[in-house]
């Protein structure tokens, strides 16, 4: 039988050809680069070639201080899947190629995005989305803020009588913020399952930014 990884390799290489351009450093053995739409251009996402290249200093610290850093489980809430980087690039293509039903969000707040972030991503800022310890947010303004991203940003609907939301239509949201030790794409997945968002539609990039520039993936600044 092969494996899952055999099989996102099989589909990948269908997905974006053979074609290779002279480059040392692919992304797997059959994968040069990927396309994908960032603010309406086409970006082609490919691993560096420098072989002396480091992390950026913001992702070199080891020590954060839990809480609030704390390292997250690998399955945060059960339904939900924990996807890796080839996972993220399949999504990503599949939106430049048209699919309207997957939305890649960025849970981090501007200020870390502006250092950079995955191409093709949505900055959706995690305090924008997250309620209490009691489940609720501080300011009506709040409340308006998440149902306008609720239905306007991830596509559910909400019931003006009952107020109760479906989720039929909703897009599949891939999230992430930046890395094991951060917790703000976590807390953003259990309030969207407390509001009923299915878990088969809810994806989350456990390793983040930091794996994603640990392993030389192009990022953008907006």
């Amino acid at each position: 039988m092969r494996s899952p990884y055999n099989l996102i390799a099989a589909v990948l290489l269908m997905l974006f050809g053979t074609a290779a351009i002279a480059a040392d450093n692919k992304i797997t053995p059959m994968i040069e680069s990927v396309e994908v739409t960032d603010d309406g251009e086409t970006v082609t996402i490919t691993r560096g070639h420098d072989r002396n290249a480091t992390l950026p200093e913001i992702f070199q610290k080891t020590d954060r201080g839990c809480p609030p850093f704390c390292v997250q489980p690998m399955h945060p809430i059960p339904g939900v899947n924990t996807v890796g980087e080839l996972e993220v690039l399949d999504y990503l293509h599949r939106i430049h190629q048209g699919d309207k039903s997957i939305m890649v969000v960025d849970s981090r707040t501007p200020d870390w995005v502006m250092r950079g972030t995955i191409p093709g991503s949505v900055n959706i800022p995690w305090n924008k989305i997250n309620t209490d310890t009691a489940g609720t947010f501080e300011t009506p303004a709040e409340a308006d803020t998440f149902v306008h991203i609720l239905a306007d940003e991830f596509g559910a609907n909400q019931d003006p009588q009952t107020g109760e939301w479906s989720f039929e239509e909703a897009k599949t949201l891939v999230l992430f913020c930046n890395g094991i030790w951060c917790p703000q794409s976590t807390a953003n997945l259990k309030t969207l399952v407390e509001y009923g968002y299915p878990v088969h539609k809810l994806k989350w990039y456990r390793g983040g930014m930091q794996d994603w520039v640990s392993v030389g993936l192009t990022t953008v600044k907006p």
